[in-house]
């Protein structure tokens, strides 16, 4: 009965994301986010379509900070959980999650692996100014994140249409081009899956206390809300390959935590 309530988050995750990705290219909805001429550039669809603008409350709030949440749902769940259901095991999946989780995202000897497939696919270090215009610097400024403008790094800027008044800068490059997987498909599915997995003790006990019962509820709540952050990123964001890409990853980081 268990392992039923995980297959249907896969299986839910796989229809959303699935439906929403075709409906993407149907509709011509979604935003190539690994083209450096439209990354600077506010959604075609963000004056009538309010989630496909960045700002929306789900993005800016929730799925910017989705490891956060995430692991804040699984503490509250074990801290309030009975003795025999407050293991270890459960704090080790989820400090190999996190681990996942910053290797993907954040830091891997350097530069995140997402970071890293992007440049090794042909990605490129762009800067973009506010005019639009749109130039390639080495890659270490990427890696190192550093903000570029014409009285720090002169000689990055030749020719009259790379001039823009100092008041404008500095702009800070970005990978752009490659295969830029989706991180946001990437931890949500990861989240998902890790969230059902557990409060699967929690589904099936015959009574909660009144903490742990908020604690499942809190769960529940933001298990829905990564629900619909996947759709509206399948919707409007990346390519078709790059969310199938993030939702492999997804899973795959899920699943590497059966090990334990």
């Amino acid at each position: 009965m268990s392992v039923d309530v995980r297959y249907a988050a896969f299986g839910g995750l796989t229809a959303i994301l699935l439906f929403g990705t075709l409906y993407s290219v149907a509709y011509d909805t979604y935003l190539d986010t690994s083209d450096p001429a439209l990354t600077h550039l506010p959604h075609h669809l963000h004056a009538t379509h309010y989630f496909a603008n960045k700002a929306n409350i789900i993005n800016s709030y929730f799925i910017k900070r989705a490891w956060g949440w995430t692991s804040a749902a699984f503490l509250t769940l074990w801290l309030t959980s009975p003795p025999r259901k407050r293991t270890a095991h459960r704090v080790v999946k989820w400090g190999v999650e996190t681990a996942i989780w910053l290797v993907f995202t954040s830091w891997f000897f350097g530069p995140a692996l997402l970071e890293r497939l992007t440049a090794a696919s042909g990605g490129e270090c762009t800067a973009t100014l506010p005019s639009g215009a749109v130039f390639t610097v080495p890659y270490e400024f990427c890696l190192t994140r550093t903000a570029i403008s014409q009285e720090t790094h002169p000689f990055l800027f030749v020719g009259p249409s790379l001039w823009v008044p100092d008041d404008r800068f500095p702009v800070v490059p970005r990978l752009r081009k490659g295969h830029d997987v989706s991180g946001h498909v990437f931890l949500l599915t990861m989240s998902v899956l890790f969230l059902v997995d557990q409060i699967r003790p929690s589904l099936y006990a015959r009574k909660w206390s009144l903490p742990h019962a908020c604690a499942v509820v809190f769960n529940i709540v933001l298990i829905a809300i990564w629900f619909f952050a996947i759709s509206t990123t399948s919707v409007y964001f990346h390519t078709p390959f790059e969310k199938f890409t993030g939702y492999l990853l997804g899973a795959a980081g899920y699943i590497v935590t059966l090990l334990y």
